[in-house]
């Protein structure tokens, strides 16, 4: 899918040859002379189309436009959240296999949410699963033109936007996909086609390698599984080696099944989603590959199955991490902090200026932040300020939460140096404490995306976060270096 921004009005927009043009239309608006202008404004006279985000009008074939079909979209103030619900509405009203070029149209000036939004919008309400279905139509729209007369201030915003994009559908593709398809060694197979695109590079450790290591946190989690495990090394190298990277970590559990504290059977297919941490890693190296910014960035992705069989660890056994830390492993379910705090060591040899992992850690997260925002924790006020903004501003929410010393209390064991689970009570926190342990030599950050990284029920699917959060993040970190 193609997205183009051009500096057009009403009066030119209506000329634009497309399937469907929609129009953006604000509270108080005053209409020119154009005849797009004259229908929209005799439209809210006539109490035909109110401009409260998501009230459309429709018409087919108008005189007025050289669309097939034209809808005019009340987008209230303007905001982001109320733009994106009036494209939401309106590309349901649009669906059909009809729907190629499709022209979206700012009645008055932009705002640079409101752009944001507007990629994101259509993105997300035309995107399609169709790898594993036999017989299924894939996205129809292959061009987005969107107009605006003050296009030339907000074309950084759009450039951002638009190769944001590739990344959230790059990680919805792979978090999508059931976990026989998406094994370690398919994992792996993906991040060696990012491979493929300027500045990145791609290495992967097998179980010899990790071993020899000494990640025996990680290879506990792993050898529960008859699929072998895969330690993927991404790099984007856009500035001098001599510039820290910024370190991403990804949880990459291609399945869940809480090993022999076994999950209830329940809902157990979307542990699939366990690795959604590893597919937003993968999306963000696909933006920053067409983004191209001045910046060093490595993905590291620890990947396998947490299944349960002769092999599979047991509640109660110690393992010696690749820091030299022994865990007694009270609870297997509690496995994504295991393969993670192994991948936290290893980012100590790129000296990095900042590392971020990101994982659907906890249900105690979902339990405390639902499906709005992902919980944030750092050990630095300053990265924690600086992930917390860039959310804001990608419309990717999140909230800080705290680490407290105090937390860690619950982790304390008298058969290992740390326990892999405290209480119930504040199991975000604690699975987050748990984590800062291997993070002393480097300021750090943790995002808890259980909640955030894809949604159940009739909408079953991955959501792509926080893909936009971390690219803005980096992009952030590039404009101030």
């Amino acid at each position: 899918m193609n997205f183009e921004l051009k500096p057009l009005g009403l009066a030119a927009v209506a000329s634009e040859k497309c399937d469907a043009l929609v129009v953006l239309i604000p509270e108080g608006f005053k209409p020119g002379k154009d005849d797009l202008s004259l229908l929209a404004g005799q439209s809210i006279k006539d109490k035909d189309l109110e401009t409260k985000p998501g009230k459309l009008l429709q018409l087919y074939r108008p005189v007025q436009a050289s669309a097939v079909r034209l809808v005019l979209a009340g987008v209230g103030e303007g905001k982001a959240k109320q733009v994106r619900t009036a494209l939401t509405a309106a590309l349901a009203s649009l669906k059909g296999p009809s729907l190629k070029k499709l022209v979206v149209c700012f009645a008055t000036p932009a705002r640079e949410d409101a752009v944001r939004a507007t990629v994101h919008a259509i993105a997300d309400a035309t995107y399609v699963y169709t790898t594993t279905k036999s017989k299924s139509e894939g996205r129809t729209l292959q061009k987005v033109l969107v107009t605006a007369t003050n296009a030339s201030e907000v074309h950084a915003t759009f450039l951002r936007a638009s190769a944001t994009v590739p990344g959230v559908e790059l990680a919805k593709e792979w978090a999508n996909r059931p976990a026989n398809h998406a094994t370690p060694i398919e994992l792996a197979k993906a991040a060696h086609e990012l491979a493929k695109l300027p500045k990145v590079s791609c290495s992967v450790l097998g179980p010899k390698e990790v071993t020899k290591l000494g990640m025996g946190s990680f290879l506990a989690v792993a050898q529960g599984s008859e699929e072998p495990l895969r330690f993927i090394v991404l790099r984007y190298d856009g500035a001098a080696k001599t510039q820290a990277p910024t370190v991403l970590v990804g949880k990459g559990i291609t399945f869940d099944s809480g090993g022999v504290s076994i999950k209830p059977a329940a809902e157990m297919d979307e542990m699939k989603f366990d690795m959604s941490g590893a597919a937003s890693v993968l999306g963000v190296f696909r933006a920053l590959a067409q983004l191209k910014p001045a910046i060093n960035v490595v993905g590291l992705i620890p990947s396998c199955e947490n299944m349960l069989s002769g092999r599979a660890v047991k509640p109660g056994d110690v393992v010696t991490s690749m820091s030299g830390q022994t865990i007694e492993i009270l609870n297997t379910d509690a496995e994504g902090r295991l393969v993670l705090c192994d991948a936290l060591t290893y980012a100590e040899r790129f000296k990095p200026k900042a590392v971020i992992d990101i994982a659907t850690l906890t249900g105690a997260c979902m339990v405390a932040l639902g499906g709005v925002r992902s919980g944030l924790f750092s050990s630095r006020e300053d990265l924690g300020a600086a992930l917390f903004a860039a959310g804001e501003s990608a419309q990717d929410l999140c909230w800080l939460l705290p680490l407290d010393d105090d937390y860690a209390d619950g982790l304390k064991t008298g058969f290992a140096d740390v326990a892999n689970v405290a209480g119930r009570a504040g199991g975000a926190i604690t699975a987050a404490k748990f984590l800062q342990r291997f993070t002393e030599k480097y300021p750090w950050a943790h995002l808890d995306i259980a909640g955030t990284a894809w949604k159940s029920g009739a909408a079953k699917g991955a959501t792509g976060r926080p893909v936009g959060l971390l690219v803005e993040y980096l992009m952030t970190q590039h404009t101030h270096s």
